[in-house]
């Protein structure tokens, strides 16, 4: 499938204008995500249609706490992701290469196989595990005909996308899980980009009045500090102090096995700070 949102340069190369990184390609070469392919001059998004998970999973899971809460929810994932965080808890389908296994459905198929699942209590797709924004194109398409159906549309993202393609996506979508790593740029950094395009698209999609919920992963001596805590519920607490914020717990993943994990006592302490700023905290 050809992707969307790219320029075409001379001599074949082309830019991807999907996510803030910009990838200049050549003929032959993938985008920091994995997935989007110069071929010849066109950009296509070689994962289109390629699942590699489903399941039915309640709301909560996403997580989402507040988004018709008790519901069960159709999850669904490709592979690949436009970050490269050392401490990626599902790592082994969003750091993989196309060699892992998948099953082909097109939009329609998927979307049927959401509404044969109403009668188990599905509310819809959650596109999910790995980064959606590098399945786009395929959420996207398929996110339309759920709409039709009159079913709902979730998408579980870093939030690190482009304005263009977030307003053209959010005509579909019902509800956003963001993970806001830190508020801090230099952690960013290390998770391979940066904190402003993350805390725009939390704006955004909550001013075009989609359902946002934030997730911030508390890895222990990294972003575990009261004074960040304070700062993050802070920046939130600005855009509305309604917006529900999910504290988790790090498990040793990927390149952070020799780290421990976070423990709860860590994420009850940074729960009270958050409230002070927000009502709804979840950990």
């Amino acid at each position: 499938m050809e992707a969307r949102f790219y320029d075409k340069l001379s001599n074949g190369a082309v830019k991807c204008a999907l996510c803030p990184h910009g990838c200049f390609l050549r003929n032959g070469e993938s985008g920091l995500c994995g997935v989007r392919e110069n071929r010849a001059g066109k950009l296509y998004a070689e994962s289109y249609g390629r699942v590699t998970a489903m399941a039915l999973d309640p709301i909560e899971k996403k997580p989402l706490g507040m988004f018709l809460p008790g519901s069960l929810i159709m999850s669904v994932s490709a592979y690949g992701c436009n970050f490269t965080c050392p401490f990626c808890q599902n790592h082994h389908i969003s750091r993989v290469s196309k060699d892992i296994d998948y099953k082909e459905y097109t939009p329609r198929d998927m979307a049927q196989a959401a509404k044969e699942l109403k009668a188990r209590g599905n509310i819809g797709i959650a596109y999910t595990y790995n980064e959606p924004v590098t399945f786009y194109e395929y959420a996207a398409d398929t996110a339309k005909l759920l709409r039709k159906a009159g079913m709902k549309n979730v998408v579980v993202t870093n939030g690190y996308i482009n304005p263009e393609p977030l307003a053209s996506w959010l005509q579909y979508i019902d509800a956003l899980a963001i993970d806001l790593k830190s508020i801090r740029e230099d952690f960013y950094k290390e998770a391979g980009g940066s904190l402003s395009p993350v805390l725009r698209t939390i704006q955004t999609a909550h001013e075009a009045g989609a359902h946002v919920e934030v997730i911030n992963l508390i890895i222990a001596g990294e972003n575990d500090s009261d004074e960040e805590m304070d700062k993050l519920s802070g920046w939130l607490g600005s855009v509305s102090q309604d917006v529900p914020l999910h504290l988790t717990r790090f498990r040793p993943s990927y390149r952070y096995t020799d780290r421990e994990a976070t423990p709860r006592s860590v994420t009850e302490r940074l729960a009270a700070r958050a409230k002070r700023n927000l009502r709804r905290v979840f950990y």
